[in-house]
């Protein structure tokens, strides 16, 4: 249905009225000393008329609400003043709430779908808050007067709380300084302005009303604790301040902090300290991609001026070294270091068997340890699809891949993410034949389609076979190896299409451990992701266990986890006193292959994604000059800002190091600085991070003020007569 007239009839009238009042001068009547003088001569005639007296100031009140017209004060004062104490605030009270009702519909009926049209992506974090505690914001809004009731009307109207919510809060709401203004109208003679109702010491008295909603708040919570705790006997006394389950980065980071202020911390894990990222993820595979390059840069000698090199290597010795090089950071989050540092490691298995106590399993029995509070940090592990044979066929994942003692001649890498990616080109560096099968249109989609684009160049480059818009539907067993029977669907045709190999990589992604710890005997709500469930500060079903990590998303990156352990021990160590809101605002990561694609913040994808208009400025790496000189001038940074503003909204760079050159626009958009403040810092010469300085100077240079440079260009020219 078209609402369009309608929207035009109703704003039509709601202007003639308006212009009626102002245009005839009606708020002279809605004055104090116009009460004062017809005080008398009204009280005459509701003694003689009442109901229907009330009944007009009712209408009359509702009226003047309805258009926020001046002088709804005044009423109120005169409901006291005419009608007594008791009809007096019940009449203003109804009223009011009618009146302000009317404003919300009429907002809503004209504003509402337009506003969420526009900016209901924006507005996601707000809509999602006022349908989950709107009632407490209005309620703390119309206890305090200093906010404007019309404004409130009009802005919750663009919300989505429910009408018959926004009436009886606001009934509620307004109720204690109806009472206050009606019963100064009663007391008529002794005011002699609006505003010797409200004085400082009322004022103030209102605003400790307006923390009414937030100890309402805290009251439901202590009612909704007792009802989440049921069942569960809490300890008289803990063995710990806090339990930490997994001993990966979250784990670590947070046992860290917890013995770093005193807080004695019990830290369980049931298999290797350090977790993923130093056994089987970060780590080892950087150190593969490290030889890998080295392999690749020998290749590539002629394009350092050497006409040949040869990079003679044997598997074992490579994956010998990727194994040495765990063992030479493995100290850092080795026990023993740990527990130097105050924290009580337990190397056994670790399970919630109440939102207090952990049953600790090892060698010497099981036992249990209590805590106020517990942080789960159980990391993630490899999603492998239940694809029809692919049991039958010689397999890995990014867990168990560093186990193979020879390298497969042929590689089917199952995943065009990071993961796949990054092992994929290092395999085929050391001379696999690589084939990377991808279910979507391209390679990294998360990112920018150029960064893509740049990388499946590359690959391709490299000899690597990638096959996008594939979709694996079975595994077949080989003489040696298997065959992939993929679908083709890129194109539509839904073709089959086969692929041999020796052993197929799986990495299409990491799922939440959240098996054998008690949370389902415990009832803790996995959320839809398969992640456990958790609010914005990281707190569980359950408000004094915590969860932090690849276990939580909504990132699984060891950054991440490190900056999500800050969030997750210290509201555990300081609830109820205090908590913080885990901040997900400026987060970069980076894909570690050749180019690297390193991105924080907004890319066009998102921006569009997002409705968030954005100005875009590229610089091309291909022109700088240290890129140049190392033979890898190749690349782009591309970043993201507010329209007419030098506001970094997000940065994408590929290119080589794109990884450490990220880190500048990191730390601009954690503190507020604009392209402005990286233009004008001095960068060494010759490096990479120039291109930073660049692409703030490609900004500026779009920007450059061309009426003032023909006015310079004339003023030089006079200078030179």
């Amino acid at each position: 249905m078209n609402r369009t007239l309608p929207r035009l009839l109703l704003l039509t009238a709601l202007a003639a009225l308006i212009g009626v009042f102002f245009w005839l001068d009606l708020g002279q009547y809605f004055s104090l000393d116009e009460l004062r003088a017809r005080r008398d001569q009204l009280l005459a005639y509701i003694d003689r008329n009442f109901l229907l007296a009330l009944v007009i100031y009712v209408g009359a009140y509702i009226l003047m609400a309805a258009l926020s017209l001046p002088g709804a004060a005044i009423l109120t004062l005169a409901g006291g003043a005419l009608f007594g104490l008791l009809a007096g605030t019940v009449a203003v009270s109804l009223a009011s709430t009618i009146g302000a009702t009317l404003v919300f519909l009429a907002a809503r009926f004209l504003f509402h779908d337009a506003v969420q049209n526009r900016f209901g992506k924006r507005l996601k974090r707000i809509n999602e808050g006022v349908e989950r505690d709107g009632a407490f914001y209005l309620l703390a809004l119309r206890l305090v007067p200093i906010f404007p009731f019309w404004v409130i009307n009009l802005v919750m109207a663009l919300t989505p709380i429910r009408t018959w919510t926004y009436a009886w809060v606001s009934l509620v709401g307004m109720f204690p300084a109806t009472v206050v203004y009606v019963n100064a109208g009663t007391q008529l003679a002794r005011v002699d302005t609006v505003g010797d109702v409200l004085s400082p010491g009322l004022i103030g008295a209102f605003v400790l009303l307006g923390l009414l909603p937030l100890i309402t708040r805290w009251i439901l919570r202590l009612l909704n604790n007792r009802k989440v705790y049921a069942g569960h006997d809490k300890p008289t006394s803990f063995d710990y301040n806090l339990i930490v389950i997994g001993a990966g980065s979250a784990g670590l980071v947070s046992s860290l902090i917890g013995s770093t202020v005193k807080a004695k911390v019990a830290l369980v894990e049931k298999h290797r300290m350090g977790g993923d990222c130093l056994n089987t993820g970060c780590v080892p595979s950087k150190a593969l991609l490290r030889t890998a390059r080295l392999v690749q840069e020998a290749r590539d000698s002629r394009d350092y001026g050497i006409r040949s090199m040869t990079a003679e290597f044997d598997w074992q010795e490579v994956m010998q070294r990727v194994h040495s090089v765990i063992e030479t950071i493995e100290p850092h989050d080795s026990p023993e270091r740990y527990r130097g540092l105050g924290v009580d490691v337990m190397l056994a298995e670790g399970r919630l068997i109440s939102p207090w106590a952990v049953e600790v399993t090892d060698e010497e029995g099981t036992r249990t340890i209590t805590a106020r509070s517990i942080v789960l940090a159980t990391g993630a592990e490899p999603l492998v699809p239940p694809i029809d044979g692919l049991d039958q066929v010689p397999s890995c994942t990014s867990d168990t891949l560093w186990d193979l003692d020879t390298q497969p001649e042929r590689l089917l890498v199952l995943g065009g993410g990071p993961i796949g990616c990054e092992l994929g080109q290092a395999f085929a560096r050391l001379g696999s034949k690589v084939t990377i099968v991808e279910m979507g249109e391209r390679l990294l989609q998360k990112e920018d389609v150029e960064a893509s684009r740049a990388l499946t160049a590359r690959l391709e480059a490299e000899g690597v076979t990638v096959a996008t818009g594939h979709r694996a539907v079975r595994f077949e067993r080989a003489e040696v190896g298997g065959v992939a029977v993929c679908q083709r669907t890129g194109d539509g045709s839904g073709d089959e299409v086969r692929f041999e190999f020796d052993r197929v990589l799986v990495a299409l992604g990491r799922r939440a451990r959240t098996k054998g710890f008690g949370l389902e005997e415990l009832g803790i709500e996995i959320a839809d992701g398969g992640t456990i469930a958790t609010d914005d500060f990281l707190r569980t079903t359950f408000p004094n266990v915590y969860v932090c990590g690849d276990a939580a998303g909504p990132y699984q990156f060891t950054h991440v986890a490190s900056h999500q352990a800050w969030f997750a021990s210290v509201n555990g160590l300081l609830a109820p006193f205090w908590s913080f809101r885990a901040d997900y605002r400026v987060i970069p990561w980076a894909t570690f292959t050749d180019p690297e694609v390193a991105r924080v913040g907004l890319n066009e994808q998102d921006a569009a994604e997002q409705d968030v208009d954005v100005e875009v400025t590229t610089y091309g790496i291909d022109d700088l000059d240290r890129a140049i000189a190392d033979s890898a001038a190749h690349g782009f940074v591309k970043v993201l800002t507010e329209p007419g503003k030098d506001r970094i909204l997000g940065a994408t760079i590929v290119g080589p190091h794109a990884s450490e050159l990220i880190a500048e626009f990191v730390l601009a958009m954690k503190h507020g600085l604009g392209l402005n403040k990286i233009l004008s810092t001095i960068h060494i010469y010759p490096t990479l991070n120039e291109a930073n300085k660049f692409a703030a100077g490609e900004w500026k240079k779009a920007r450059k003020p061309e009426t003032l440079l023909k006015l310079a260009e004339r003023f030089f020219a006079w200078r030179r007569r």
